[in-house]
């Protein structure tokens, strides 16, 4: 009876995907971003950098635990997810599936990501978790998506965008249109994570279609 409970339980998800947060400006998009791929049933391995934890205090008020076990808690409560939904990994948890070709998920998303993370990326440097699972689905030929937040770019910026692009990588910067007449900074953040759930090929209802009429 307890095995067949034990089975009856096993959370099942969709899909696995990587989410890395950085220390650019920007933390509300990781937050609904993460909000969104718990919606649809996503198991989120989560790697955050110590200076997004400094951002997310800064911009949002919000204490991130500084333990990867207790961040999970602390995300897994917020946003009401399913036991082992949201994982967070430390910097140097080496032995982590993201850290693996052969376990990683074949989809991450680097929100907001930093120039610095960007120049790391393009270049292979893997000198900590956020950008050794970078290089894993770089080599493994899956879907990587940046969303720098600097402004202006320098030449060295555009430079290794135009790297990472060339290898298949997906630049999206932070810059959300106004076409739709956004009312609220929620409106404005609601416009780029709705872009990179199409880019996911997730369902998404958060941003309307371009011409979109509704009946």
């Amino acid at each position: 009876m307890q095995q067949e409970s034990t089975i009856k339980n096993q959370v099942k998800f969709t899909d696995k995907i990587t989410l890395a947060i950085t220390g650019a400006s920007g933390s509300a998009y990781a937050l609904r971003l993460l909000e969104c791929l718990v919606a649809a049933n996503y198991q989120v391995f989560v790697l955050c950098s110590s200076a997004a934890r400094v951002v997310f205090d800064t911009e949002l008020g919000l204490k991130l635990p500084s333990s990867p076990d207790a961040a999970s808690q602390f995300l897994t409560t917020k946003f009401n997810a399913q036991a082992e939904q949201i994982i967070v990994f430390g910097k140097e948890q080496w032995f982590s599936p993201v850290a693996s070709g052969s376990a990683a998920p074949k989809q991450m998303v680097v929100c907001p990501c930093s120039t610095g993370t960007l120049a790391a990326i393009s270049q292979g440097m893997s000198d900590n978790l956020i950008e050794r699972a970078a290089d894993v689905v770089i080599k493994e030929r899956g879907q990587l998506i940046l969303v720098p937040r600097e402004t202006p770019f320098s030449t060295i910026h555009l430079q290794n965008m135009l790297t990472l692009s060339q290898m298949g990588v997906t630049i999206m910067p932070a810059a959300p249109g106004f076409y739709h007449q956004p009312e609220s900074i929620n409106d404005l953040i609601d416009f780029m994570v709705g872009r990179l759930l199409d880019h996911l090929a997730i369902e998404q209802t958060i941003m309307p279609r371009w011409g979109y009429q509704p009946q």
